[in-house]
């Protein structure tokens, strides 16, 4: 039986319960975070926490707890849960934070409500040993989603239609175009390797900033690998080499199917192996607490 925070207080998932007049069950007034931990170890904790900061100001909401706060119940969820979590203790852990609850339902900001907020982990499943061989399948489609994707907000119908979308062609992932330009996928952020150097969509409005996306480019500068951040255009997906997507979750994933038909050989590349590698070196660093992650 997970262990869940709310409010204040720790109990079994099913005994917790929040008001139907919460703005977050109307409105979808709210936002989230996802954070892997690895060994127990939360993993680039205050670049979440930033993120999270900054999502809390975009829907003018204050943060309802401190820094300290915030790692402190996060690393007691993550140690109730842990008997759930196997010999490695890896798992993941989403938070959210709504407007909570008033009298009566009013798209205007109600006054003087308490926000709520919401915790709990899973374990982190393994990756499917496959996708490093065979990569996952994708597909495009036009981003129907509002224009502030960069709060990451907890109104994710959009993300949810465009996904189902994609699994309903047996595709793993949805690359979202908006007005030419590939965006990012409908829970990732997008890469494209040409001609030996990893490029993705630069940070705007219209995405959300991705922290395993940012520290590809970190590995990557730090490793000497040719990399920036430029406009991708829909057409030229299929003359990248390479294509992948990342997330805090699915990590980094080849992409080596586009719309049916193959990206570069149809097998994962070369870049790739090499980034992979190299995440995969920080995370077990952070697992054995040799990585410094500016906590």
């Amino acid at each position: 039986m997970p262990t869940v925070y709310l409010n204040g207080t720790y109990l079994p998932a099913e005994e917790a319960c929040v008001s139907v007049m919460d703005r977050g069950f109307l409105f979808g007034d709210g936002v989230y975070e996802v954070i892997p931990a690895y060994g127990g170890r939360l993993f680039r904790l205050d670049h979440h926490l930033q993120r999270l900061q900054d999502s809390l100001d975009g829907i003018r909401l204050d943060n309802p707890l401190s820094d300290d706060a915030w790692r402190g119940i996060l690393d007691e969820v993550l140690e109730r849960n842990r008997d759930r979590a196997g010999a490695d203790n890896d798992q993941s852990v989403y938070l959210q934070v709504t407007r909570g609850s008033a009298a009566r339902r009013d798209h205007a900001f109600p006054e003087q409500t308490t926000p709520t907020v919401f915790v709990f982990s899973n374990p982190i499943t393994a990756p499917d040993p496959l996708i490093a061989t065979r990569g996952i399948s994708a597909i495009t489609l036009d981003d129907i989603r509002w224009q502030y994707c960069n709060i990451k907000a907890i109104t994710l119908l959009p993300n949810v239609l465009l996904r189902q979308q994609a699994a309903d062609h047996n595709a793993a992932e949805a690359l979202l175009v908006r007005h030419g330009r590939v965006i990012e996928g409908s829970a990732s952020n997008v890469f494209v390797v040409r001609e030996g150097v990893i490029l993705t969509p630069p940070r705007s409005e219209q995405m959300l900033p991705g922290i395993t996306r940012d520290l590809v480019l970190e590995l990557a500068e730090q490793h000497a690998l040719p990399y920036g951040e430029t406009d991708i255009q829909a057409d030229s997906l299929r003359q990248a080499d390479e294509i992948w997507v990342t997330s805090s979750t699915r990590e980094i994933v080849p992409v080596t199917r586009l719309d049916g038909a193959e990206v570069g050989d149809g097998r994962p590349g070369p870049a790739w192996k090499t980034v992979i590698g190299l995440y995969r070196d920080y995370k077990e660093a952070v697992r054995n607490g040799t990585q410094d992650q500016g906590l």
